[in-house]
């Protein structure tokens, strides 16, 4: 599906010349352009980086980090806003920093994604330098000029490249930052995977020597995984979740490996137990595919006699997609909210 923010700014891209930097967030999945060699893509999603990259671009897989580039060393910057405000701040607040003077910030995204306020407060930090337009009455670019220094404070981004601790439980605090899904809070779903772990740890024939954490986001699932004593394998696809999981492991003294894939792609071996809180929105839509995904996954990752343990949303229809994948196929539990599936026996 066509994003109409992204075809607003695709003529800004393809015209883009000098030092020119596209900052590509997990909305811009699947649009495609012509390839210009003078843009290098930053973007926090390895998938992204990966499809850009087959595609003949130049890309650089981090979570936003701008450190590389010298204050007023760069010429252009564009950037299709992203879901979360702290990363859209960040970035604005970068690019005042990395421009030169006279530099452009192309921006653009929808009403309901809060542009216009994303525009105005721009505006402000750019002294008042910008062009607007619009493709209809919810889509919307602006290209700001930069005036060398920012004519007001920086925006606020929730310090957005700082681990800190944000919830704690009976077992563990956690450590995560802006930029990472449910980045503020323990998830309701993998609290309730981890309460019910036991009665699946029970149906394995041995107790685990390793685990895999598919989708590992800040690593709640793996610390609490943990005490089982296994070696942990945590994956994710998220530059800025797989940071704040390696900090956590480091903290707790916890013998894990992170390694950085989307939906395990390139993980050797199987394991006897992989868990699994696995994401159904992919970039601004809900894609029924990344169920899929996450059950092949799945599938080429556990040993014969193993257990994957999933959480997921009542409505998703894991069993059914998991027919075709696994001969059991069994519902533990649900709480109202969330249900969770055992799934062994890979075909």
């Amino acid at each position: 599906m066509t994003d109409t923010a992204f075809s607003l700014l695709k003529p800004e891209l393809d015209s883009a010349s000098g030092i020119a930097l596209w900052i590509a967030d997990e909305n811009l999945l699947n649009q495609t352009s012509r390839v210009n060699p003078d843009v290098t893509v930053i973007s926090n999603r390895l998938d992204l980086c990966q499809q850009l990259e087959s595609a003949g671009w130049h890309s650089l897989f981090s979570d936003f980090d701008f450190t590389a580039y010298a204050d007023h060393s760069v010429d252009k910057i564009l950037y299709r806003v992203s879901k979360e405000k702290p990363v859209v701040h960040h970035v604005i607040n970068q690019a005042i920093r990395i421009l030169k003077p006279g530099g452009k910030l192309c921006i653009s995204g929808l009403k309901n994604e809060g542009i216009k306020t994303y525009l105005d407060k721009a505006k402000k930090l750019f002294a008042g330098q910008i062009e607007q337009s619009k493709s209809d009455k919810n889509t919307w670019m602006g290209i700001l000029q930069s005036p060398g220094a920012p004519d007001t404070e920086l925006l606020e981004d929730h310090d957005y490249t700082t681990l800190r601790e944000v919830a704690t439980d009976e077992n563990f605090s956690y450590i995560s930052k802006p930029g990472v899904y449910g980045w503020n809070k323990i998830d309701k779903g993998s609290a309730f995977l981890i309460a019910e772990l036991p009665r699946f740890i029970e149906r394995l024939p041995q107790k685990p020597e390793t685990a895999l954490d598919l989708g590992c986001g800040y690593g709640y699932l793996s610390l609490n995984c943990a005490p089982l004593g296994c070696r942990i394998t945590a994956t994710d696809n998220n530059a800025g979740a797989l940071k704040a999981c390696q900090e956590n492991f480091r903290l707790r003294g916890i013998d894990a490996e992170v390694i950085a894939a989307d939906c395990a792609d390139g993980i050797a071996g199987r394991f006897p137990l992989i868990l699994c809180n696995p994401p159904f929105h992919q970039g601004f839509g809900i894609e029924g595919d990344m169920t899929d995904r996450f059950l092949d996954a799945t599938r080429n990752h556990l040993q014969a006699d193993g257990i994957a343990c999933f959480v997921v949303n009542l409505h998703i229809p894991l069993e059914r997609k998991a027919r075709k994948r696994f001969s059991t196929i069994e519902t533990i539990a649900d709480n109202g909210s969330f249900k969770l599936v055992l799934l062994a026996q890979p075909k």
